[in-house]
């Protein structure tokens, strides 16, 4: 973006002696692809762009932004930014972020042949995936639907605090949702593929997990209610490492929202829980060398050996305790920055799932859970979510499980934590993580 970025440049070089200016520019490009019964259902490609400025005068900070890189529409939003900083409320802990002198770990996180595929190769893909997952299995009915996409995004943050920061990525995955039959039974179940661009697709990968998860199911019954160990499939545990993040915001900690406030130092898991928020891993979905205020993205360790090490900060919730940032602002440039996770990653173990399954008695392993935004409290941690899955007995995968209840605390399930896999799976949200095995869990069925 090199003409926003001259833009941009006059824009802190006209600041005003007792103003401190950021500029937030950002551009995205995004291709979504749906196919349905052989004929495309939909075709989109949308392209968003936009300005974010904020202005600290005194502790007072303004903000305004646009959605279009015209030169008169950011001088107006500049404009705006300065009014709104009049009126705000001073606060004592207002202002910029400040280079922290910590450098920027090289990331590749744009496909070379992002651009090489055309639409129509992409629309192939989509409609390949459906008729692979079609004919995978016989009681596979029908494909609810079929999806391709893919984004290229690029940003970049100018300041009067000398800090400057540019990122690139691009994203690409498959995804297909299954309808599978036998008898009265029906399931349904859904897979993917993802990576930086169209030639990292997997196909066989993104089918079989359609065909799989669509029909491993069928034929369930309720289980019986009662006390077992919950052996967690990975993307079960990446949702629940994404509610265990959102509380590790200092913003939350800071306004009593958070599960884990005030315990800093001390146990907060099983000694086997080591959670980190990397976003120097290029496999993470939110991997990216800077973060929403233009500072170095870096690893920080959240949980270490079950001891609670750092909350995530920005520079705001920073300055509130006397801390440095961890690099954790995340924003649009529609927004300001506020301290949340970016690529949460739980440290594999070194067994696989079928070895902690041969080690449990009696047990569950869970392959779905509904109901988490109503049924999980992030300030008391209380978990109550619908499962479905496959029951454990002596060490074997016995029968598949439906309409149950699994429920007990977020802080009983780490401290219950007694195994975690060495099956990383990285899917496209903010967090990737292994199988992972909690005892006491409660079971509720017939």
């Amino acid at each position: 973006m090199p003409d926003i970025e001259e833009l941009a440049r006059r824009i802190i070089d006209d600041a005003k002696t007792n103003e401190e200016v950021e500029v937030v520019a950002s551009r995205s490009v995004e291709t979504e692809i749906r196919v349905y019964e052989k004929e495309v259902e939909s075709l989109t490609r949308a392209e968003s762009k936009g300005v974010g400025i904020r202005v600290v005068v005194d502790g007072r900070v303004g903000f305004a932004h646009c959605g279009s890189f015209d030169e008169e529409s950011i001088r107006e939003a500049l404009e705006s930014a300065r009014d709104n900083a009049r009126f705000a409320t001073p606060d004592e802990f207002a202002g910029l972020a400040e280079p922290d002198g910590i450098t920027p770990t090289p990331l590749d996180l744009v496909d070379p042949d992002f651009h090489r595929a055309s639409t129509e190769e992409k629309i192939a893909l989509a409609k390949e995936l459906e008729k692979m997952a079609l004919l995978g299995d016989s009681r596979i009915s029908k494909i609810e639907s079929t999806d391709y996409a893919d984004v290229e995004s690029e940003g970049f943050i100018l300041s009067t605090k000398g800090i400057k920061s540019h990122t690139r990525a691009t994203f690409a995955y498959v995804s297909a949702s299954a309808v599978a039959n036998q008898g009265d039974d029906t399931k349904t179940g859904g897979g993917y593929s993802v990576a930086r661009g169209f030639g990292g697709i997997d196909l066989e990968k993104a089918a079989s997990d359609v065909v799989k998860r669509a029909t491993e199911l069928l034929g369930a019954e309720k289980p019986s209610s009662r006390r077992l160990v919950a052996v967690l499939d990975p993307r079960i545990t990446a949702t629940l490492l994404a509610i265990v993040g959102g509380s590790l915001s200092a913003d939350s900690a800071q306004k009593g929202r958070s599960m884990f406030g005030n315990r800093l130092g001390e146990e907060v898991a099983s000694s086997r829980f080591d959670l980190m928020d990397d976003p120097t891993e290029p496999l993470a979905r939110g991997a990216s060398q800077f973060d929403g205020e233009g500072l170095a993205c870096r690893r920080n360790h959240l949980i270490k050996d079950g001891v609670l090490q750092t909350f995530l900060y920005d520079s705001y919730t920073a300055r509130k305790e006397n801390r440095t940032s961890t690099a954790s602002a995340t924003r649009g440039y529609s927004s300001t920055p506020s301290p949340g996770p970016m690529a949460l990653i739980l440290r594999p173990g070194t067994k696989s799932q079928d070895e902690i399954v041969a080690e449990i008695a009696d047990g569950i392993l869970i392959r779905s859970i509904s109901g988490v935004h109503s049924g999980v409290n992030p300030i008391s941690g209380d978990f109550s979510v619908g499962a479905e899955g496959f029951l454990i007995k002596n060490g074997q995968i016995a029968s598949p499980f439906k309409e149950a209840t699994i429920s007990s605390t977020i802080q009983k399930m780490l401290m219950g934590t007694v195994e975690i896999g060495s099956d990383i799976e990285w899917l496209p949200g903010i967090s990737a993580g292994p199988t992972v095995a909690i005892e006491e869990m409660n079971l509720s069925g017939v």
